[in-house]
């Protein structure tokens, strides 16, 4: 026993060096991670004068704080743009998972000649840089007469769609067709198949797609700039640029403003991270 004691001591040292250097890397990324939102809020907090001053610039925490980049952004529109952007995505979420659903199913459950060339051009859409469609977007839009609209959303399903469909196709391959073949065999019809046995095994799949649709439509930029030249309908990503003049930009203004557009995104994940979680694992193993 004696002889193996320097053995035993030298793996343990191991094992405590080795959880030291992971605690380590996993405290480094967190700091990596947070350190930006850090920064963002409190330069909202810092007058005009500490956030250009050459002593002040790089304070963490503000002299004299104030709340009035926060009230400069409330006063001009920045609560149209958050209301239009929980239109825009709630509708695009709404639209995109009723599609995405159905399309994944069929996928996933019937065959057909090129079922893995439809899967591939999906995947491949999904990659698609956005200046490739913006133009034929908007001439489409154009000639529809829907420009400045809430009609929008219908763009961004060409962005959330395809990865959608690509999320759902995995969650309907793991749950097992058996079930499927038991309810025919019981009596029950194909929607009755669907609403009372497929559809609620796949709730967690269609709860993180969801999610995931919001966030990707909370955060799209490019098609409400291009689309909605309009300040009504402009939505928050396009609603923070604005915050400038001809010669500065509003720093303090843009910190504060991205502080609050940050909050209604963060609060989901916060309330539904055992779902996100549950929804992202469940599909990761096919039965």
């Amino acid at each position: 026993m004696s002889k193996r004691s320097p053995g035993l001591r030298r793996m343990q040292r191991r094992k405590t060096y080795t959880k030291v250097f992971a605690v380590f890397i996993i405290l480094l990324f967190l700091f990596i991670s947070v350190f930006p939102f850090v920064w963002v809020l409190t330069t909202s907090f810092k007058p005009s004068s500490e956030i250009f001053g050459s002593r002040t610039a790089f304070n963490m925490i503000a002299e004299n704080p104030t709340t009035e980049h926060y009230q400069y952004v409330l006063g001009k529109g920045l609560p149209k743009a958050i209301f239009n952007s929980f239109i825009v995505s709630i509708v695009t979420t709404l639209y995109v998972i009723f599609v995405a659903t159905l399309s994944a199913y069929l996928i996933s459950r019937f065959r057909f000649k090129g079922k893995r060339m439809l899967l591939g051009l999906v995947l491949a859409v999904s990659m698609f840089p956005q200046m490739i469609i913006v133009g034929p977007i908007y001439n489409m839009f154009y000639g529809l007469g829907i420009l400045n609209s809430y009609w929008v959303s219908l763009a961004y399903s060409s962005i959330t769609l395809p990865t959608a469909v690509w999320i759902m196709v995995a969650h309907f391959k793991s749950i097992p067709i058996s079930l499927e073949e038991a309810a025919r065999i019981d009596g029950a019809g194909m929607m009755r198949t669907l609403s009372h046995i497929i559809f609620p095994l796949a709730a967690p799949g269609v709860f993180t797609t969801a999610i995931m649709t919001f966030i990707a439509s909370w955060n799209e930029y490019l098609l409400t700039f291009t689309l909605n030249t309009d300040k009504e309908f402009h939505t928050v990503p396009v609603a923070i640029t604005s915050l400038r003049t001809q010669f500065t930009i509003l720093w303090g203004q843009i910190a504060a403003a991205t502080v609050i557009v940050i909050v209604p995104t963060l609060i989901i994940v916060l309330l539904f991270q055992k779902q996100i979680i549950s929804g992202i694992t469940s599909g990761a193993v096919k039965e």
